[in-house]
């Protein structure tokens, strides 16, 4: 399988800032390429460095196997672009100001625009400047997928969409990437990612911290293990499972004759079933990793920002890596 993007020690830096250190990232034709990280993490100065819209202070990029910085308009043909902040604004309905665009960007198939804009649920005939955010994007969405580039680059792509319209997102996604092209997409939201990507590339202050495919990410985390037992004393159920390898934050409670058991298992948890059927096993529920809690987990104490309290937390699937807002440098 060939290379598509390619970085090697990239770095840029904004003055005394530095955005990106050193990323050495390599993307495959056909696959989604998922970038990850909180605001400020380096996903769309990486994304204008591959695009020659910032240039980068040191190290090197190519892009379709050519260097962004020589491409042209022949390679920015190939590309489709959807950047993180979309400025649309003009008296043009949506309809005139895709067919600009696919006049600049190359051949457009017939009907695909229309059917791009039902799809997602966009009135080609509404003015850009009375279009909302989630219909700004939707227009965003189809100049980016209308002329089936071979690369697409898609930053924050599902912002401002409802989750319907998100859904109809993953499945274009799946579709270009069954058609062969790739898919490069930076996110806050790990749902996106866990449902369309390949491999995950997560960054923290401009620094690859980890690239691997999301089974391997979310295995990283450990399944989460409830066990109710009856007919048990807490000290002995204790001292039967401190044995078992891997299992961490265990908690066993009295629970009438019996006893309730909580833990973590890093790794198989057959030997953690086989030492609760030791006991008369009346509950027992094995929880799925969870892929927020393997990203979290490569973090460590220095997280920027704390996730929300308990009770303010909104689902695994919806949360974003951190609560803060915008970073000047993403």
């Amino acid at each position: 399988m060939d290379t598509v993007i390619t970085t090697e020690q990239l770095v840029k830096r904004f003055g005394s800032r530095t955005a990106v250190h050193g990323l050495d990232l390599e993307v495959r034709r056909g696959e989604v390429f998922g970038v990850i990280g909180p605001n400020g993490a380096g996903k769309t100065t990486t994304m204008r460095m591959l695009l020659d819209i910032v240039r980068p202070t040191s190290g090197s990029a190519t892009v379709l196997g050519r260097n962004p910085r020589t491409g042209g308009a022949g390679l920015r043909r190939r590309i489709g672009f959807l950047p993180g902040e979309l400025l649309l604004e003009g008296r043009a309905n949506a309809g005139e100001l895709l067919s600009h665009y696919a006049r600049i960007s190359g051949p457009v198939p017939p009907r695909r625009i229309p059917e791009l804009a039902e799809r997602l649920g966009l009135d080609l005939s509404r003015q850009i400047r009375g279009l909302s955010k989630g219909n700004k994007q939707k227009l965003g969405l189809i100049q980016a997928f209308m002329h089936q580039p071979e690369l697409l680059v898609l930053d924050e792509p599902t912002s401002g969409l409802d989750p319907l319209v998100q859904q109809e997102f993953l499945a274009m996604v799946r579709e270009a990437a069954r058609a062969g092209q790739t898919v490069f997409l930076s996110s806050h939201v790990l749902s996106e990612v866990e449902h369309v990507a390949d491999r995950v590339a997560i960054l923290r202050e401009g620094r690859l911290l980890s690239v691997s495919d999301v089974p391997s990410l979310r295995a990283g985390a450990g399944h989460h293990v409830r066990a109710v037992l009856a007919d048990a004393d807490v000290a002995g159920v204790r001292a039967l499972l401190e044995a078992v390898p891997g299992l961490r934050d265990l908690a066993v409670h009295a629970d009438g004759g019996g006893a309730t058991v909580t833990a973590t298992v890093d790794g198989a948890v057959d030997p953690l079933v086989k030492s609760l059927a030791r006991c008369t096993v009346t509950g027992l529920v094995v929880a799925e990793p969870d892929l927020e809690e393997a990203v979290l987990s490569l973090y460590g104490p220095s997280t920027p920002t704390a996730p929300l309290p308990l009770g303010q937390q909104r689902s695994a699937a919806d949360r974003p890596l951190t609560t803060t807002g915008a970073d000047r440098v993403r």
